[in-house]
């Protein structure tokens, strides 16, 4: 069972994702309709993952954004889901080169059935990535282009654009129409030109998609 708290001003929405989880055997811890009121739930609950909207009161512009980020340097072992009819690149940017893992960010129109939106909550909450494609590349589009990215070729882009969206490597495979093990010497390619050696502590995935991202 997943613990989570919802971070959305409209309130059928909001009303609509607690029934919806917890139909599917989730925990709903808190159901709030702004920023602050997400800060508060989350030190009290301390929630597995947070679902947030990006545009909420006051003004409706990045309020969501910055209170994940805030929630992100306070609680990091808390996930969190971006789920919003917008792509903000420069909050955005920053909650996933925080460096932490569980990290997601899902357009509302292109989510394509609530299967889809359940898994990348689970994916998020166990420490995982759940990024739209678009998110991937508005946020590539304006990343930096250097360092280690620069020497990966134009498949292991593919490759690592496909982990960012949160594909294991069978699906990656299946995708891009070419065998297991050929995604697997494309992932240990990865790994090795941006500097990401074995470590048991470390998420190796995680820590490619956010250095892709970054542009780093």
């Amino acid at each position: 069972m997943t613990r989570v708290v919802i971070a959305e001003d409209a309130a059928l929405l909001r009303e609509g994702l607690t029934r919806l989880l917890e139909e599917r055997g989730h925990e709903v811890c808190a159901a709030v309709g702004d920023g602050e009121e997400l800060l508060v739930a989350a030190a009290k609950h301390r929630p597995d993952v947070a679902v947030v909207d990006i545009r909420m009161p006051p003004t409706h512009t990045d309020e969501g954004l910055r209170a994940a980020l805030a929630l992100r340097r306070d609680y990091p072992g808390t996930g969190v889901l971006v789920f919003s009819q917008y792509v903000e690149t420069s909050y955005s940017a920053q909650l996933l080169e925080g460096g932490a893992a569980g990290v997601g960010y899902l357009l509302k129109d292109r989510v394509a059935n609530v299967a889809e939106f359940t898994a990348a909550i689970e994916r998020v909450a166990a420490g995982g990535t759940a990024l739209d494609p678009e998110v991937v590349s508005q946020l590539f589009r304006v990343s930096r282009q250097h360092g280690g990215l620069a020497t990966l070729t134009p498949r292991e882009r593919q490759v690592l654009a496909l982990m960012a969206e949160g594909r294991s490597n069978a699906a990656i495979a299946a995708g891009l129409v070419v065998s297991g093990g050929a995604v697997e010497k494309h992932v240990a390619s990865i790994f090795g030109k941006l500097g990401l050696p074995p470590d048991e502590s470390d998420n190796r995935r995680v820590l490619a998609v956010l250095r892709y991202l970054g542009g780093a």
